[in-house]
């Protein structure tokens, strides 16, 4: 585990944990993100292609490449974690860094935003260490991190994330109806080679509800859920993950 320092901050409207890492420079990557894609900043990229009544409008590379990971995620997912948030995303079409999409669809990255940053930012480590980002994480070296509901769990590489209603409040949209998901969830981790990984996992998790874990463990994610009432399910992925840990140690 890194003995580096742990510096803490504000960035994304989110608390950020990091150790092994020059802060100040993932704040700056952090900020690119969200200079870039948040829609509370009406002069972010986001903000503006939202406001254009064309059809179709050059977009940066950055745009274009970060799209292209939303609509990517949606066909993974079968729309579950969906850009448009309205099973729209079959009608946004990207060709380099030609947009186009029905006048009027409004676009949300926020989807696969944070966790890309998490994944950059970790990437300006030097060694041992982690990016915390509103409790998206990506780890270089092991890591120990407290999980939703009591208990612990050793992360050795690439992300965990945890998505769900217990911070801040019902924020996952169901694509279906476009209204805040109902889950018999209040919070999902789930486990990933990258920050990306594991946080789309989790959003899929949550969204599905009663069919998270079992959806998860068809993909080889271990997933933990945490219900409303405060039960605590572990999918099989999760379990035997876990288990073979203790039985090694």
């Amino acid at each position: 585990m890194s003995a580096d320092p742990i510096h803490r901050f504000r960035a994304m409207g989110c608390d950020v944990a990091v150790a092994g890492a020059d802060p100040a420079a993932v704040a700056a990557v952090l900020e690119r993100w969200e200079d870039a894609f948040s829609l509370f900043r009406p002069e972010s990229e986001l903000s503006r292609v939202n406001r254009s009544p064309a059809r179709a409008l050059a977009v940066s590379r950055f745009f274009s490449s970060t799209l292209e990971v939303a609509l990517d995620v949606a066909a993974e997912t079968d729309g579950l974690v969906d850009p448009t948030l309205c099973s729209r995303w079959r009608e946004v079409v990207l060709c380099g860094r030609l947009l186009s999409r029905p006048p009027g669809l409004a676009l949300d990255l926020n989807g696969v935003v944070k966790s890309l940053a998490v994944d950059e930012a970790v990437a300006t480590l030097d060694g041992p260490g982690f990016v915390s980002v509103g409790g998206d994480l990506a780890v270089r070296g092991p890591v120990d991190v407290a999980l939703p509901a009591g208990g612990a769990i050793r992360v050795v590489a690439g992300g965990l994330a945890t998505s769900g209603t217990a911070s801040r409040g019902s924020h996952l949209v169901d694509a279906a109806t476009g209204l805040s998901c109902d889950s018999r969830w209040e919070q999902v981790t789930a486990s990933g080679a990258t920050c990306l990984a594991a946080d789309v996992a989790a959003k899929a998790g949550f969204l599905l509800g009663e069919r998270g874990p079992e959806w998860l463990d068809e993909r080889g994610i271990p997933g933990r859920f945490v219900g409303v009432n405060g039960e605590v399910v572990e999918n099989d992925r999760w379990a035997g993950a876990t288990r073979a840990v203790q039985e090694c140690t």
